[in-house]
């Protein structure tokens, strides 16, 4: 068969056309949040989601399947829900972080959950910013039945001999120290919200003698502890604030437990490996729905067991700070847009 030449030209232009195609194709435009809030189950992301007014729903493989999305704000906030526990926070926050749908690389990074509070140092609804984020639950562990008499724990240190001594190796997520003028920047921006309180957290915290679980609620900084068991008692609470004080050398000061934060961090911290993002813009807060222990008149299932009527609040109240500092970002982007040490002066 002989092909003329202008069917030759024909076919030879139509091929160029088709191999040439993707160079035409549009790259498509990267979702550049200015704030990523990052919730760990529907009951926290409730209140963001009610309060504002989300445009745009991007949905990412290795997120959740009980939250799917990305969803996003016109004004450049964006909300995650990454399912509670550190495989969940682990996988959820990784999938996001290194999407090719986002540019992170100037996006600020709130996490903001409920969490137990430690009486001696706050109360129900309350809300505290961290600079230390500690895992309790990367350490050796024997029953206190087994274990040598006197130890006043069941938990020590990886490759020490006993409570109270530094690990001898570890994992290299035990200790987050996070961006500590952004953490003041946030208590300074927040401090006078008005929190939610109720008549049924009044009544509860009148079981506690220490002074600051009686009081009303407030915004103060102190330091938070990571496990995926859902811990509780005084014997519990005690031994974590001594571990945290180990592993800081002192510098943590442990008022808030929950169960996400140091796998939150250690994936936005190999993002930020990866140069997807900065480490130094994340900031974490925890609210108090419940005390971390029992108080003199109950035992640590009573307590655990117990309505206190913390829960509202501490939703509540995570969205209403957490909002505040987002909102002081998002006003003032040019310069907060350059690096969080100068818009944190």
């Amino acid at each position: 068969m002989i092909l003329s030449t202008r069917n030759l030209a024909y076919g030879l232009c139509g091929l160029s056309l088709f191999f040439a195609a993707p160079a035409f194709a549009k790259k498509p435009v990267r979702i550049a949040p200015k704030v990523m809030v990052i919730t760990m189950f529907g009951d926290e992301a409730k209140p963001w989601l009610k309060g504002l007014k989300f445009t745009r729903k991007i949905r990412l493989p290795g997120l959740s399947p009980e939250y799917p999305t990305v969803d996003c704000t016109a004004e450049g906030l964006c909300l995650m829900t990454t399912g509670m526990g550190f495989a969940n926070a682990a996988s959820a926050v990784s999938a996001m972080a290194l999407s090719r749908k986002f540019n992170l690389t100037h996006s600020y990074f709130l996490i903001a959950g409920i969490a137990g509070v430690d009486p001696k140092h706050s109360t129900l609804g309350s809300a505290h910013w961290a600079k230390y984020a500690v895992d309790a639950g990367l350490n050796h562990r024997i029953d206190l039945r087994e274990a040598p008499e006197g130890w006043p724990t069941d938990f020590f240190g990886l490759g020490a001999a006993k409570p109270g001594e530094k690990p001898k190796w570890s994992a290299g997520t035990e200790v987050f120290a996070l961006n500590a003028r952004l953490a003041d920047y946030a208590l300074a921006t927040t401090r006078n919200v008005k929190l939610l309180d109720s008549d049924e957290a009044k009544a509860y915290r009148k079981h506690y003698v220490e002074k600051a679980a009686t009081g009303a609620p407030k915004v103060t900084l102190c330091d938070t502890a990571s496990a995926d068991t859902y811990w509780h008692g005084a014997k519990l609470g005690e031994a974590i604030g001594a571990w945290s004080k180990v592993l800081t050398d002192g510098k943590a000061d442990y008022c808030t437990a929950q169960m996400e934060d140091n796998a939150t961090l250690t994936a936005l911290k190999r993002a930020a490996e990866a140069g997807k993002l900065d480490f130094n813009r994340i900031a974490l807060l925890r609210t108090a729905s419940n005390f971390d222990r029992q108080s003199k008149d109950q035992t640590a299932m009573e307590s655990l067991a117990a309505t206190s009527g913390g829960f509202p609040l501490a939703t509540e109240n995570a969205y209403r700070v957490g909002k505040a500092y987002a909102d002081s970002i998002i006003a003032n982007w040019k310069a907060w847009e350059k690096a969080p040490q100068v818009a944190a002066k």
